[in-house]
């Protein structure tokens, strides 16, 4: 199976986690990366995840999101049909980057679509194609939970 993590979802270990919300999307969504790592899920990275880890100005952090790349077992660049997709996407109400994530995930045939954003989830009954979900909801569907 092959999940997409946006940058919202990659940045969650560096908010704060005095909330509990927080620090359980956190938990979570390092246990995901647990699962990529032993190679029980394939990860996809594209060029906006690049752009928008680029612009991180926390140096450690740019890094670590960077490591990423390289367990990545698929890369995907801006292709016109990605661009198709972005305006697509955007006509469903996502704003333009986050649009351009879920349609990298889309190209990267990805059945999963991870993220922390709450704007983005609450377009999630819009978007067919692709399962937009947070890192807790995903840990349960994918153990069978939900």
């Amino acid at each position: 199976m092959k999940v997409y993590l946006d940058n919202c979802c990659f940045n969650r270990p560096f908010d704060d986690q005095t909330m509990l919300t927080i620090r359980l999307e956190t938990e979570a969504k390092l246990a995901i990366q647990e699962k990529i790592k032993t190679g029980q899920l394939a990860l996809a990275w594209s060029y906006i995840l690049d752009y928008e880890n680029q612009a991180n100005p926390f140096l450690e952090r740019r890094l670590e999101i960077q490591r990423w790349k390289e367990l990545a077992d698929t890369f995907i660049d801006e292709t016109e049909q990605t661009l198709t997709r972005l305006d697509q996407l955007t006509n469903l109400g996502l704003k333009p980057l986050d649009a351009l994530h879920v349609a990298c995930a889309l190209a990267s045939s990805c059945q999963y679509f991870l993220t922390v954003d709450r704007s983005i989830l609450g377009k999630a009954a819009r978007i067919t194609s692709i399962t937009l979900i947070n890192p807790i909801n995903f840990l349960m569907d994918l153990e069978g939970l939900a």
